[in-house]
């Protein structure tokens, strides 16, 4: 059976007892299920639930911050990971620009 990393360390030495999940490394107790249900979501531009490997595309051009560059409208990226807590919340490689972080209301599900 294969149980989740560590919401707290992202440990994978995880361990059930009864109906809680333990990490040994932080010693970080939870439910599975409210996990679950506390989920972290990023919506699209259109209000679609984005996931780790989806296809987006740029819906207006963004700068990019410390440079120059500029990410035009229709550009395509595919998204590694989603990051709470931040103001950027996709961590995307972005075609012809390499790996950033994208805010999900400039985007669309390709």
């Amino acid at each position: 059976m294969s149980l989740p990393p560590c919401p707290s360390c992202q440990s994978e030495y995880v361990y059930q007892d009864q109906d809680q999940l333990v990490c040994p490394e932080c010693a970080y107790e939870w439910n599975p299920v409210e996990v679950e249900e506390n989920k972290f979501t990023v919506k699209d531009v259109n209000g679609k639930t984005l996931e780790v490997g989806d296809k987006v595309t740029a819906i207006k051009d963004l700068k990019v911050k410390g440079s120059s560059m500029v990410v035009k409208v229709g550009t395509k990226a595919v998204i590694k990971r989603i990051i709470e807590g931040k103001d950027h919340q996709l961590d995307c490689k972005v075609d012809g620009a390499g790996e950033m972080l994208i805010t999900g209301k400039y985007v669309k599900k390709a």
